[in-house]
């Protein structure tokens, strides 16, 4: 399966989406906000990052300026917010994100094939995932 790093800061979803993942079969490291995760970048060799945009000490956004995504076109960053359609959502696509996941409307049992679509998806596909409930 794939190398995943989940950047959340809150502990509890952090935990929670790394048990999902794993169970999936995919190699999962945690970060608890984008200075974290930059450490494990000079380690971790992602395909997939799962970056909440609002976070402590650095959040996504910020994250995203510093992780140059041009150099890594392999590696795909999906958006984990509850912020549709907004001004951080579409920086987030401008900086290189692949897609945005709504958390409120993505239930915990249906992450791992949100995370496998995403993985099947063309690189330069832009879409919201979570529309419907599920």
């Amino acid at each position: 399966m794939a190398k995943i790093l989940i950047v959340e800061d809150d502990e509890d979803l952090n935990g929670a989406y790394k048990l999902i993942l794993e169970k999936d079969g995919h190699e999962v490291e945690t970060a608890f906000n984008g200075e974290d995760a930059l450490a494990h970048l000079k380690s971790f060799e992602p395909q997939l990052i799962l970056l909440d945009l609002l976070m402590p000490i650095m959040g996504g956004l910020e994250f995203l300026k510093h992780y140059d995504l041009k150099s890594n076109p392999t590696v795909k960053v999906l958006i984990f917010t509850n912020m549709e359609n907004s001004p951080e959502v579409t920086e987030a696509y401008s900086l290189g994100a692949h897609r945005c996941i709504i958390k409120s409307w993505t239930a915990p049992q249906n992450l791992s094939r949100v995370v496998n679509d995403a993985l099947r998806e063309k690189t330069d596909s832009k879409t919201v995932a979570g529309k419907t409930k599920s």
